[in-house]
C-alpha cells in the first residue's frame, strides 16, 4: 500500500517560486520515517531540515518536486484562482507518483472541495486533504521538508545578488528590496510577484 503526502512551501512570499513536493512510500516504511525526526518544517531549524532531506530521499520511494513561477502565480491571482493553480500542481505530484492514497495539506477554506478538485484533475486518485496536514501526518511533515529546503535554495539562489531577505511581507528587508528596486528601475523584477498586494502598494506609491 503505496502513501502520498504533499505540501506547498513560499505560497505567502512576495517573490520567488512556489515550491510543491511530494513524496511517497510503503506504509509499512511511516514509522520508520517518525523515527527520523521528522515533523512540520516550521518546526525545524534550517540545518534540520538540510539533514532530514537527505534521509527522507534516501527512505522514500519516489518523490516529485515542482516550482511555480512568480509570472504563472501572477496570471492566476488575476483569475482570482490561486487554489485552482496550486490544486493543478498538487494533482500533478499525485499523478506523477500514483500512490494508493495521497494526503494532501490544503490551502483552501475547504478542505473537502480542495480534495475533490486535486481527485478530478488527476484521474479521480484517493486524496484527503486536510487543514495542518503538514503537523497532522508524517507523510506531508516530509513533504513540507523537501518544499521548504527547495524554497531556501531557490532564493538562496537569488540573494546571490539581490539583498532580498526571506521574501516574505513581514520581512522590512524584503520590502526595502521590493521599493527600492522599482523606484530604481521602474518595473520589478521577474522573481517579485506582482499581483501581491504588498508589491502593488509600493508600485502605487512610487
Amino acid at each position: 500500500m503505496q502513501i502520498c503526502g504533499i505540501d506547498d512551501a513560499g505560497r505567502g512570499s512576495m517573490l520567488g517560486p512556489l515550491v510543491i513536493a511530494g513524496i511517497s512510500l510503503d506504509k509499512r516504511k511511516l514509522r520508520k520515517l517518525s523515527s527520523l525526526g521528522v515533523k512540520d518544517s516550521k518546526k525545524l531549524a534550517p540545518k534540520s531540515r538540510e539533514i532530514l532531506y537527505k534521509e527522507i530521499i534516501k527512505l522514500v520511494d519516489s518523490y516529485y518536486i515542482t516550482k511555480i513561477s512568480p509570472r504563472i502565480i501572477d496570471a492566476s491571482v488575476k483569475n482570482h484562482c490561486l487554489n485552482g493553480l496550486e490544486a493543478k500542481y498538487m494533482a500533478k505530484v499525485v499523478s506523477k507518483l500514483n500512490a494508493d492514497t495521497s494526503y494532501v495539506d490544503s490551502c483552501d477554506v475547504n478542505p473537502n472541495r480542495f480534495g475533490k478538485e486535486i481527485s478530478q484533475l488527476s484521474n479521480n486518485h484517493k486524496i484527503k486533504s486536510y487543514h495542518h496536514a503538514d503537523s497532522r501526518f508524517v507523510v506531508v511533515s516530509a513533504a513540507s521538508i523537501l518544499a521548504k529546503v527547495s524554497r531556501d535554495k531557490a532564493i538562496a539562489k537569488l540573494r546571490k545578488n539581490h539583498d532580498l531577505g526571506s521574501g516574505y511581507p513581514s520581512d522590512s528587508v524584503t520590502v526595502t528590496f521590493v521599493r527600492k528596486y522599482y523606484q530604481i528601475n521602474k518595473s520589478m523584477p521577474s522573481f517579485v510577484r506582482k499581483s501581491w498586494k504588498p508589491v502593488q502598494k509600493i508600485i502605487l506609491k512610487s
